[in-house]
């Protein structure tokens, strides 16, 4: 009886998840660093989502899951470029709850996995991920 509770529950929760992706500009079109295609898991280590968050996820969190001007400005990964640049957002103008956002351009890096990979300015992130 409590098994079909807990899948449920269990689904309910990965479901939720990827609507994060809602919460931040070109949510589904973040560049895999590691290879042609999206990183799913914007905020994870692992592509697909799950496990350790990276620093953008843990940005992420610490906003409460939402897009803010702070969370625009950082540069969670420290590769040098804005969170809102690397999701083409350079103006931080971009909110979820807009149908037209006019100065959105295309999503140019990853904001939680620091590039290029394998440069010396990365090094921290060795080991964390794998491509």
């Amino acid at each position: 009886m409590l098994k079909p509770f807990l899948l449920f529950g269990l689904f309910c929760a990965v479901l939720g998840r990827s609507n994060f992706r809602n919460n931040i500009p070109n949510g589904y079109a973040v560049p895999n660093p590691c290879r042609s295609g999206y990183w799913n898991g914007v905020g994870h280590y692992n592509s697909k989502g799950g496990g350790t968050l990276n620093p953008f996820g843990s940005d992420f969190e610490k906003n409460y899951n939402r897009w803010t001007i702070a969370l625009c400005t950082a540069d969670s990964d420290g590769d040098g470029k804005t969170n809102g640049e690397e999701l083409g957002d350079p103006f931080c103008d971009w909110f979820a709850s807009k149908t037209v956002n006019a100065n959105l351009r295309a999503a140019t890096g990853h904001p939680g996995i620091c590039e290029p990979i394998g440069s010396p300015l990365c090094a921290a992130q060795e080991g964390k991920f794998s491509c």
